[in-house]
């Protein structure tokens, strides 16, 4: 399995080699180079596997020759040995036809842990063979940064360095980063940021060739195909065991930055029987007005109750845009930089019906959010967090066959938001025993200027050169 650029100008890679780069050297993002296919017979197959075998199964055709099928499943064993819960991604029924997809038994507590552990191993497997220090660096909206310290933390030959929008996370989400004290880990809260400031600074920092040149830059955002690919495992686990491949399931997944649900693409792309991908959004709406209206133009950021969500660029529509431009990686890098100039994109007709085959996205208001999570428990009696709760919401409005059934993604767990969910429904969700000490635990970390050239010069002074 070989990898190409969405730009198409930078160089074609292997998993190993996509997994340390991350971003591509041209600015796009790693795809497949043609996507692998499973067949009735193989789906099928998958019926009744543990999520270890599942992952195996899934990932294969992904991994390619870079690792081989023991060293796999060794891996996935010890990622997913740290989850809680022995289905680690456990399906739950909420009435006749919506079901919840619990992804948050992690260590974090939230679905980024699900590829991220598994992405820490991996950086780890690879640099084990290689004299390479790697310089990470990452943006969060709350969840990826402590999913991705979690999965680092005294790693050898990794550096991570994660900024934070400051004020615009959790205080959960915070001090789940900010209480890890490893020499390797660094917090850098930004002053005056919403997450696409940080974002656009990492993207600029790979971008940056002198910089890229004196350090080894990778990333643990979903830029990172290997992220990727980690989640798609989920869609098929699910799918088969309520009914595919011979009945077609149907998925609601609150994103803000496109990667989860692009998962669930290329889970379709390979097969899977998706009756549709539901783009759940809160306010921040940019993916429901682009696949809804074609309006792909950046707003400003509305701080919500949903703070993962608070998101106007989303870096991984442009994996969907490279195959609704028929994978023609020169006229889509001619789109991005129109895109980058005007923060304004405009899907042709004949993109939105293509898109429209497979997805269907709503807007669900702060009230909406609330009904949904006062609706979870006052009827299954289940707490959500407001990301799960916008799913929910979502799931609710989607107009499909009755005999569909739908799984709404459970992002995070509820007592990452326990002030939202306890507005919401009059119980205050508690954090489980394994991070009760959350609170009692020491912070460290620093706050910067919204700047690149400081944010640079901080990683500079701290990251080991390549």
């Amino acid at each position: 399995m070989l990898y190409v650029s969405t730009r198409g100008g930078a160089p074609t890679l292997d998993f190993e080699a996509v997994t340390l780069a991350g971003l591509a050297s041209d600015g796009g993002l790693y795809v497949p180079e043609a996507w692998p296919t499973f067949t009735r017979d193989q789906i099928a197959a998958l019926q009744g596997l543990s999520y270890v075998d599942t992952a195996v199964a899934v990932l294969t055709p992904f991994v390619g020759g870079a690792l081989s099928p023991t060293d796999l499943r060794a891996l996935c064993d010890t990622a997913y040995g740290r989850f809680a819960h022995a289905a680690v991604t456990p399906l739950v029924q909420l009435d006749a036809r919506n079901w919840v997809l619990e992804l948050f038994h992690g260590p974090t507590l939230a679905f980024k842990d699900v590829a991220l552990q598994l992405l820490g191993l991996l950086f780890e497997r690879f640099l084990s063979s290689r004299n390479t220090h790697l310089t990470v660096v990452g943006a969060t909206s709350g969840d990826t940064g402590s999913a991705a310290i979690d999965a680092l933390a005294g790693r050898a030959k990794v550096d991570l360095f994660m900024l934070h929008p400051k004020g615009r996370v959790s205080e959960v989400q915070r001090r789940q980063m900010t209480t890890v004290l490893a020499p390797n880990i660094h917090n850098i809260a930004i002053e005056d940021a919403s997450f696409d400031h940080a974002q656009a600074m990492v993207k600029a920092m790979f971008a940056d060739q002198a910089f890229t040149g004196r350090f080894a830059l990778s990333a643990v955002n979903s830029i990172n195909w290997a992220r990727l690919a980690a989640q798609i495992v989920y869609y098929f686990y699910a799918a088969v065991r309520l009914g595919a491949p011979d009945k077609p399931v149907a998925f609601s997944v609150p994103t803000g930055n496109f990667g989860d649900v692009f998962a669930g693409y290329a889970a379709a792309r390979m097969g899977l029987p998706v009756a549709k991908l539901i783009v759940a959004t809160n306010v921040n709406d940019i993916l429901h007005r682009a696949l809804s209206e074609g309006d792909y133009s950046v707003g400003t950021v509305t701080p919500t109750m949903a703070p993962s969500m608070d998101i106007q660029v989303s870096s991984n529509f442009e994996r969907l845009l490279f195959d609704l431009h028929d994978r023609d990686g020169q006229a889509l890098a001619q789109s991005m930089l129109g895109f980058e100039a005007d923060r304004r994109f405009n899907l042709t007709p004949g993109m939105r019906v293509t898109a429209g085959q497979l997805f269907a996205s709503a807007r669900i208001d702060p009230d909406e959010m609330d009904l949904a999570m006062r609706r979870a428990a006052e009827q299954s009696d289940m707490l959500l967090d407001p990301h799960t709760a916008i799913g929910l919401a979502a799931a609710h409005r989607a107009e499909l066959p009755a005999d569909v059934p739908v799984v709404t993604l459970a992002t995070a767990h509820p007592a990452k938001f326990p002030d939202a969910v306890e507005r919401a429904t009059g119980r205050r969700p508690t954090l489980p025993a394994r991070v009760g000490d959350l609170f009692d635990r020491t912070e460290r970390y620093d706050v910067l200027p919204s700047e690149l050239a400081t944010i640079q010069a901080y990683i500079a002074e701290r990251a080991t050169a390549a």
